[in-house]
């Protein structure tokens, strides 16, 4: 046998650079026009030109907190798996491959990585691993997420597999409206969470990475249901309007307060928090519309809230808004949040309040300080949700930067 072959059950496997390139190329070419019920089969075919077997698709279910199989013929379909709490979980939240050694061979989880977003996790077995081997199955992984990315558009059924209890009209609404969960480049990294996941209506985020600026926004439309949901499509898609005619933030307040007011009259708001980091410098500013003011975190723990002049809520006629700034540090986090994160009540009637978020945060961050920005977004929200015995009676939304700096116009080393 050539360098780059291997044997397995009486076959000659080829794993060499050369054959993997034709197999992800073969992939992609038959990926482009494949009905998306018939994607899985052919993931799990092309798995077995590489000595692969068993091989499971699992997504991250909409409230983030287990992976679910994806059915479909050819795939293993077994358990939902906890995030963090089993080799594929692990796989997820760090997203990096997970091997475990079997009777039979090794039992390989795979990240599924959309870009930078975490889509969820492929696992399968091989007879044997090598760094040939590794490389080809996480290439082919990559593939793997940019296909059920993209077939997701075309269908309801990855929709429903990752829906594990029934969503109300409005959190379908909002689902539809965030954009990925998770981005991260070499200079910055954003991730978010919302809560309750198939309840949420007034709560939602959005962010841009333009040139060398992140462009970010929460927000909180007042009450509850359809009109909340209706009334944060309308924030969410006028800040999308203004941030793309590239005007400040001052008058980016401006144009959302008028949407809201003209959409809903006089009696109705939304409260947000507009950012902008240059991420070369690590120049953040805001503006604060009736939001809790963002923390900062530094070394593993919160050093300040980034207080500044607040507004009105969008939609209440406030006046031209100060734009507030502040300096960040390399490895500085910011964790953005809505009120509900802090005006819920336990089971005993206490109001969770800031001095107990502050302690939540501290407590994960000093206890997983080698996570990245997705694995602390979600094991605070997890966190935050075990804090109130499981209660979330209001929208409870979360988003953590993270600035990291250096050169924003470099292109990244290929593995």
């Amino acid at each position: 046998m050539s360098e780059g072959q291997r044997r397995w059950d009486d076959r000659v496997v080829d794993r060499s650079e050369g054959f993997g390139e034709r197999l992800l190329g073969v992939l992609l070419d038959r990926a482009h026009e494949m009905p998306p019920q018939l994607i899985a089969p052919m993931i799990a075919e092309e798995v077995a030109r590489i000595g692969g077997r068993d091989v499971s698709i699992l997504l991250q279910d909409y409230a983030q907190e287990s992976l679910v199989p994806l059915p479909g013929r050819s795939l293993l379909v077994g358990e939902p798996e906890a995030i963090g709490e089993s080799p594929a979980g692990t796989a997820f939240l760090l997203a990096t491959p997970v091997e475990v050694a079997q009777a039979g061979g090794v039992r390989m989880y795979l990240p599924l990585l959309d870009g930078s977003d975490e889509v969820g996790v492929m696992a399968l077995t091989v007879d044997f691993v090598d760094d040939d081997d590794r490389r080809l199955l996480r290439r082919l992984a990559g593939l793997v997420a940019d296909t059920l990315v993209t077939k997701h558009a075309y269908t309801d059924r990855f929709f429903q597999a990752r829906r594990r209890e029934p969503m109300s009209v409005a959190a379908e609404m909002q689902w539809s409206l965030l954009p990925p969960l998770t981005m991260s480049v070499p200079q910055v990294a954003v991730s978010g969470a919302v809560e309750p996941a198939y309840k949420i209506a007034g709560d939602s985020f959005d962010y841009a990475l333009n040139d060398n600026v992140l462009h970010t926004a929460v927000i909180d439309a007042m009450g509850h249901g359809l009109n909340a949901a209706t009334m944060a499509t309308v924030a969410i898609g006028a800040y999308r309007h203004a941030r793309r005619a590239d005007i400040g933030l001052a008058e980016m307040y401006a144009f959302m307060d008028r949407a809201i007011a003209e959409q809903f009259g006089p009696d109705h708001f939304v409260t947000a928090q507009m950012m902008d980091l240059d991420i070369t410098t690590g120049q953040l500013q805001w503006v604060n519309a009736g939001h809790p003011a963002p923390l900062l975190i530094r070394n593993h723990q919160v050093v300040r809230q980034l207080d500044g002049p607040t507004t009105l809520p969008v939609g209440l006629g406030g006046e031209h808004p100060a734009v507030s700034e502040h300096q960040l540090q390399r490895g500085d986090r910011v964790l953005c949040y809505t009120d509900g994160v802090i005006e819920e009540r336990d089971a005993h009637g206490e109001l969770f309040g800031e001095e107990r978020l502050i302690r939540c945060v501290n407590t994960i961050e000093h206890a997983h300080a080698e996570g990245g920005t997705r694995a602390g977004a979600l094991r605070l929200s997890h966190a935050l949700k075990r804090e109130r015995a499981g209660r979330t009676s209001d929208d409870a939304t979360i988003l953590l930067i993270e600035w990291r700096g250096g050169a924003a116009d470099h292109l990244a080393i290929p593995a």
